[in-house]
């Protein structure tokens, strides 16, 4: 199939321009592949065997990357690039004429006339990596051609950095059709398998590997890598040559049969047929670029170990978090009709509610799960509506989730941990000095950036939503007995919300109260009093709200934290991790916010003229973003002031999972059939 995200020599040969795109390959289970196009590392985090040990966490870098090169006759021709302090070396990217995203990442090198097609893929289910090499001339060669790929290896956690030292075990063991590598007794072993005619045996430590990405995150940006060998193929009289670097011990390695088994899946993976209505999006542009968002959209999807499904909440550094999860699985799975993939993940999250919380993350090893978050729950009730809308599945509400969300209810009005609990009027709050809860959750070292104590707006705005939702639920499945107690409370909330929320002298919503005080910093919270399913405000007052949002957050990639007319307000998110953690929702753009903006802007302006048009050009800066950054996905977040930079994960799950959202919920049409 065609690539949709491709790009020519221009690009490629322009090293400033080719190392800021990046590439992801995933693996079901939390694993993952990935470079910027030239193949040159500029993070920690890329690495072409970044395996989930523990899955869909404990993620140990493996194989780092591959130094290769093609010799025709005498002469040497390098692929690879990296940096070293003030240095490129080797040029590899001069080389490089395309990249492809689709169906795999793929590298095209021409050298004298000879193409070199590198692809990278991951085998679904597996922490098993593809590195498959096409050779090819559209003339005879009389030199010898031989390809050489030299193996370089990290074995660290993907938070940390390796350097030369001398517990590393340079050894390795000699198998059928590889070899076998354990640097470390404490990791799993590493299986590199071949079809090269020989290997170089030197080994050796590349040293002082420089990651660009981590100087200007402020951290340590220097890596070794150990080199145990290089493998010879000669490229004469062949085209398909291949490494293959695996957790599994595989007997038979049929390369062909890998890639075509996981062209056949990802073909397969298909939206269910929507029934399309009369404004859909007819523009080619367009409906390319909602196919790579839905591409990229089963990324995020993956296995918890041998329980249910859950979800990462962004590549490269996030594990799967409550929140993130709950928000993006409307987008990610209901509107593409994965409704088994929806199941198993509320599923899933029922096992670890307690007191009333849902996880806010799980830890990497193995912890227990951490449960500081105030809204997961609320979101999570939300996502179980949802999945009622969708797959109109009644009996797996009834069974299994309702009692679950009885509970979570029950432990909110009660009072649960961090001080969560419902006041007098009916209204939640939460908060105690030290610990973020809300989502707004910047957390320097013991100073929380945005403690936002107390009764926040969209907490409440989730809350009455929340209530509304029970209350529905007690109609369709006839338990007459417990409609009177969600409506009553709904409507003591509804009302104690205008009254204390709701700001005269702005036309908007306080962000949050805490005893007199009443935070008037306008920020996006307020916009979920309007974009959810169950709202309080009158239209005039969703207009309001709206507007005032419009004015001061809204940019082309989502919406500011903070209106830059604040005091605190923080244009670039940029520097080392205290001033890109001071500047994270203090005016810092996210991207997942344009879904609810979309939403409420559609429900205030529902049947206005111009309204569609008016949200169809809200898609199309995310469109073009879909080539920069990370290419095919949407990046966590971006700087508040223009250009608007991206920054932060390459590839985040509710930036993707909303904006897939919004498109088919408010352009093409939600109805499946």
């Amino acid at each position: 199939m065609p690539s949709f995200i491709s790009f020519d020599k221009n690009v490629c040969s322009n090293l400033s321009q080719a190392a800021e795109k990046e590439w992801l390959e995933t693996n079901g289970i939390g694993g993952y592949a990935s470079s910027t196009i030239t193949g040159a590392n500029t993070r920690r985090y890329h690495g072409l065997l970044m395996a989930a040990t523990k899955p869909p966490l404990g993620r140990i870098l493996m194989l780092s990357k591959l130094e290769e090169s093609l010799s025709v006759g005498e002469d040497v021709f390098p692929l690879s690039t990296n940096f070293y302090p003030n240095t490129i070396y080797p040029e590899g990217y001069r080389n490089l004429v395309q990249f492809d995203l689709t169906p795999v990442p793929t590298c095209t090198y021409v050298i004298r006339g000879i193409n070199i097609e590198k692809s990278v893929f991951m085998v679904y289910g597996e922490n098993t990596t593809v590195i498959r090499y096409r050779v090819s001339s559209a003339s005879p060669v009389a030199a010898p051609l031989f390809l050489k790929a030299r193996v370089l290896v990290a074995f660290r956690d993907d938070h940390w950095l390796t350097h030369e030292n001398p517990a590393f075990n340079t050894r390795y063991e000699t198998i059928p059709h590889g070899v076998c590598l354990r640097p470390y007794e404490s990791l799993q072993p590493l299986y590199v398998f071949h079809n090269a005619q020989s290997m170089d045996k030197d080994s050796f430590w590349y040293k002082n590997m420089e990651y660009p990405k981590e100087t200007e995150r402020g951290l340590d940006a220097h890596e070794d890598h150990f080199s145990p060998f290089a493998l010879n193929f000669d490229v004469s009289g062949g085209t398909d040559f291949f490494v293959v670097a695996s957790l599994n011990a595989h007997c038979k390695i049929d390369v062909l049969e890998l890639f075509n088994g996981e062209i056949k899946r990802r073909e397969g993976i298909r939206l269910s047929q929507p029934v399309q209505n009369p404004i859909a999006v007819s523009s080619a542009t367009l409906n390319h670029s909602r196919d790579a968002l839905l591409s990229a959209s089963h990324s995020f999807i993956v296995k918890r170990g041998s329980n249910k499904k859950s979800m990462i909440a962004g590549y490269h550094w996030f594990g799967d978090w409550g929140r993130d999860t709950m928000i993006s699985l409307p987008g990610l799975t209901l509107v593409q009709g994965r409704f088994d993939d929806a199941r198993e993940i509320l599923l899933s999250y029922a096992q670890f509610v307690d007191k009333g919380m849902i996880p806010n993350r799980f830890p990497d090893y193995g912890e227990s799960p951490e449960y500081n978050t105030v809204d997961a729950s609320l979101w999570y009730i939300n996502a179980v509506y949802q999945y009622l809308r969708f797959a109109k599945d009644l009996k797996t509400i009834r069974k299994d989730l309702y009692g679950v969300m009885r509970e979570i209810i029950e432990w909110y009005k009660k009072g649960s941990r961090y001080n969560i609990g419902m006041d007098s009027d009916g209204l939640i709050h939460a908060g105690v000095e030290g610990t973020q809860l809300t989502w707004m959750d910047a957390k320097v070292i013991d100073w929380v950036v945005t403690p936002r104590i107390g009764k926040a707006v969209e907490i409440n705005a989730l809350w009455y939503n929340a209530l509304k939702i029970m209350a529905f639920f007690t109609r369709e499945m006839d338990l007459a007995s417990e409609i009177a107690e969600y409506n009553t409370l709904s409507q003591k909330v509804e009302k104690s919300f205008l009254d204390a929320f709701w700001f005269p002298d702005g036309q908007y919503l306080f962000d949050y109260i805490h005893g007199d005080v009443k935070d008037a910093a306008i920020r996006p919270n307020q916009i979920f009093a309007v974009s959810l399913p169950y709202s309080m405000l009158s239209v005039k007052k969703q207009r309001s709200v709206v507007g005032i949002v419009e004015k001061h957050l809204l940019t082309p990639y989502g919406l500011r934290s903070l209106s830059p007319h604040d005091k605190d307000y923080i244009g670039h998110y940029y520097g080392n991790q205290y001033e890109r953690d001071k500047a994270y929702h203090q005016g810092t753009v996210w991207a997942w916010l344009i879904g609810p903006y979309i939403s409420a802007y559609i429900r205030a302006y529902a049947g206005a003229e111009g309204s569609y048009a008016y949200i169809e050009g809200l898609f199309k800066p995310f469109y073009e973003h879909l080539f920069d950054a990370g290419v095919g996905t949407v990046s966590e977040i971006f700087d508040g002031d223009p250009p608007h930079t991206p920054r932060g994960c390459i590839a985040q799950a509710w930036s993707v999972g909303e904006i897939v959202r919004a498109y088919f919920e408010h352009l093409y049409g939600f109805e499946i059939e």
